[in-house]
């Protein structure tokens, strides 16, 4: 009698978690479906600890060994990748490799700050492999060729560009930041400013 009035107290518990959760999951996506899901709301930290194990698990299993063949970066790799991070990456990343721009921050989740620990802790192989396949359901597009393994010295020589991103000196961020695409903005600010130049 006593193992049965266990069983059936433990199952009245389980029911009534059950039914909390499911009205708690109810009444959240009542609140969601009112208010929409957008792009601008922080996200949460379990929805942040689910992109991060998602992105782990995008990842194949040996990509974390993966060494880079570049190490030491020569430094015209270097130079070249950093020209190339400011024409490709720098929209999303900034040029300092913060993510603060308008279409970093407006992304979600946002382009993160890869000067930042949860970037820098990633294994050379782990960023080679996110440059050249991206990650799903983010923002980050997969730069690499369908048939790339372990063989682009460009995506390795960003590898070793992200690596130098906390310690940029002012002429490398300069190098960089001359080398992202203008505005028309300010392409017709600098064509006036030309103009009058050759006027004088």
């Amino acid at each position: 009698m006593s193992m049965r009035r266990n069983v059936v107290g433990g199952l009245a518990v389980i029911g009534a978690l059950a039914l909390a959760l499911g009205v708690g999951g109810g009444v959240y996506g009542l609140a969601m479906a009112r208010r929409g899901f957008s792009a601008r709301d922080e996200p949460s930290a379990l929805e942040t600890k689910v992109a991060r194990a998602a992105r782990s698990l995008s990842m194949p299993a040996g990509a974390r060994e993966v060494n880079n063949p570049l190490v030491p970066v020569p430094s015209q790799a270097l130079a070249d990748a950093r020209a190339h991070w400011g024409d490709h990456c720098a929209i999303c990343h900034a040029a300092d490799g913060s993510g603060q721009t308008p279409i970093g921050q407006g992304l979600y989740p946002r382009a993160p700050d890869m000067r930042a620990a949860p970037t820098q802790d990633l294994s050379d192989g782990e960023l080679y492999w996110i440059i050249q396949n991206g990650i799903r359901l983010t923002g980050m597009p997969a730069w690499g060729q369908a048939h790339d393994e372990v063989g682009n010295n460009d995506s390795w020589a960003l590898v070793g560009l992200i690596r130098t991103l906390p310690r940029l000196s002012p002429e490398e961020f300069d190098e960089i930041k001359a080398a992202m695409p203008q505005s028309q903005h300010e392409f017709n600010e600098k064509r006036m400013e030309d103009e009058f130049l050759d006027a004088q």
